[in-house]
């Protein structure tokens, strides 16, 4: 039974297996994810993305290596997370007439004990998010109460079981249920399935590994990224705030970071096809080849400090992703 135990440990999901897929599933698989992220950016709150900051992804990537979980259950930890906090903070700030009411009665303290909960609670509740992600993964290694109390206890937290339970309860409810979010992974995943179809004949399984590698260093360096993407659009290294505010939609646009992680994969992996896989890309999603090629720039830029896709093309800032889906050829 121990030696079971320990091989349902080390299980990990071998990855998606490409040249499976008929393209009707694709086109309407592709189509179904671009109405996610379009109906995603145009419901996009102002705090979206504050709690996506290197520190707390770090911790959740570490938490879910330590757990032996795959990636598709990391980002979709960190995305969880992000939605659930977003909400908490929308509760404090947007409070229903129940607790304008308990507010006035308490003379405004229901905000400030809101905002304490939060803080107190942080750390229960990221646990909570791996431990649901890892319930919606595909593999066996769920993370049960036991192994989260006992990594809360290392942390010198005192929490029980009810309160783990009631913890992964008060998410589901804040949340309405709707837990399993689609993550970049799975737009990276489908792009690259339909590259391959398309006839863009590279080595699916080292590109998928690569893609899967960019796309954590992009989480964990999301802000530096964006930053540079930022000055690239407006051409100006001190954007304005009003500037920062507008590019929150580019910042959270799944479809075009996941066309970024394949071009600059490819462009790590296979120089000589880039130019060709971005203009697929292009033809795939509608989003400009100049938007692929300067976020490629951007990540690089960070990655080894290379200029090389940069100077592929000529510099006109960052082109809004269009969200049209072109029939597959």
């Amino acid at each position: 039974m121990e030696s079971q135990a320990q091989a349902m440990s080390q299980y990990r999901y071998p990855g998606p297996i490409f040249g499976r897929v008929s393209p009707e599933i694709m086109e309407e698989s592709l189509i179904h994810l671009a109405m996610e992220n379009e109906q995603h950016l145009n419901e996009l709150p102002k705090q979206a993305g504050c709690f996506k900051e290197a520190r707390i992804v770090e911790f959740v990537f570490l938490l879910s290596e330590k757990w032996h979980l795959d990636q598709s259950a990391r980002y979709q930890a960190v995305e969880l997370l992000e939605r659930f906090m977003v909400k908490k903070v929308e509760q404090i700030w947007k409070p229903s007439r129940e607790n304008i009411k308990r507010r006035e009665e308490r003379q405004g303290s229901s905000r400030s004990s809101l905002k304490d909960e939060m803080y107190d609670t942080f750390v229960l509740r990221l646990v909570s998010c791996v431990q649901l992600a890892s319930k919606l993964s595909l593999h066996y290694n769920i993370v049960n109460s036991d192994k989260a109390l006992k990594f809360l206890q290392s942390l010198k937290y005192s929490y029980t079981k009810q309160e783990l339970l009631e913890s992964e309860l008060t998410i589901l409810k804040t949340l309405r249920f709707q837990i399993n979010v689609l993550t970049p992974l799975a737009y990276v995943e489908l792009l690259l399935e339909v590259l391959g179809h398309n006839g863009c004949l590279l080595p699916a399984e080292p590109l998928h590994q690569m893609c899967m590698q960019v796309l954590d260093f992009s989480y964990l360096s999301r802000d530096s990224i964006y930053d540079t993407l930022l000055k690239i659009a407006i051409e100006n290294s001190t954007p304005s705030k009003l500037q920062v505010a507008k590019f929150l939609t580019v910042k959270e646009d799944f479809m075009l970071l996941a066309v970024g992680i394949i071009s600059t994969s490819v462009f790590v992996l296979n120089p000589e096809h880039w130019k060709q896989v971005v203009e697929h890309l292009h033809c795939i999603t509608g989003i400009s080849s100049q938007s692929i090629l300067e976020f490629s720039y951007a990540v690089l830029k960070h990655v080894i400090g290379s200029t090389t896709p940069k100077q592929r093309y000529s510099n006109s800032g960052v082109k809004a992703a269009e969200k049209r889906i072109l029939p597959l050829r």
